[in-house]
């Protein structure tokens, strides 16, 4: 699985970045990051050692929903789907609907971090 960038600059920066990437004056490189938090804390809040054990159990599990993964991990499918929804929208979880269920999937679970 691959190493996820993730980069951590304040709000205003990171508008002018890529208000200047919407205008073509800066073309990212490969290795910056695609995944940015405001601070240092909010980045902590997100990918905490609880949450960082859920990605590497998803991972080694590769459960076929949220229910199943409730099971595997016991916390509670509400408490778990908030935290899955909010790892979502940073991208480090896909949930890939299928059927009637929502099947988690970790993006990776090794991270690189990059202080602007």
């Amino acid at each position: 699985m691959k190493t996820i960038v993730i980069g951590i600059m304040p709000q205003e920066d990171i508008r002018k970045r890529l208000l200047a990437i919407a205008r073509g004056e800066l073309k990212p490189k490969a290795g910056d990051p695609k995944i940015w938090f405001t601070s240092m804390r909010s980045l902590a809040e997100v990918l905490s050692d609880e949450n960082r054990v859920l990605l590497k159990v998803i991972r080694e599990t590769k459960p076929e929903s949220i229910t199943s993964l409730a099971a595997a991990t016991g916390r509670k499918p509400g408490n778990l789907s908030r935290t899955l929804k909010t790892m979502s929208h940073y991208g480090l979880v896909e949930m890939k609907r299928e059927k009637n269920h929502v099947r988690p999937i970790a993006k990776g679970t090794e991270f690189r971090i990059v202080a602007a």
